[in-house]
């Protein structure tokens, strides 16, 4: 078992929704997050006017190496069609122990 972490713009939530779909992932959590490209932030006050990161999903699922394989082979795919330069990232974290 290992630990699939998935960021991503949320105008692709429900892409990617499918992505885990399609690789049998059923059992995930979410999270919404602001996504920062550079380590400054610009807002300087306590209330800033503008907020100052992208509006972001983070999705995570503790699940097998054969699913996270299938979906990173789609993701790949995903990502090769945007017309973006924000492309979904994932990643892997072995995990030691488990109850």
């Amino acid at each position: 078992m290992k630990l699939l972490i998935v960021t991503s713009l949320s105008e692709f939530h429900k892409d990617i929704l499918k992505l885990f779909r399609e690789s049998h992932i059923e059992a995930f959590s979410t999270s919404e997050i602001d996504g920062y490209r550079n380590s400054l932030i610009a807002t300087q006050s306590w209330f800033p006017s503008e907020k100052g990161g992208n509006e972001s999903v983070m999705l995570f699922s503790f699940t097998e190496d054969d699913k996270i394989d299938s979906f990173f082979k789609l993701v790949k795919a995903y990502n090769e069609q945007l017309e973006t330069d924000n492309p979904v990232r994932a990643v892997v974290l072995p995990i030691e122990r488990y109850i």
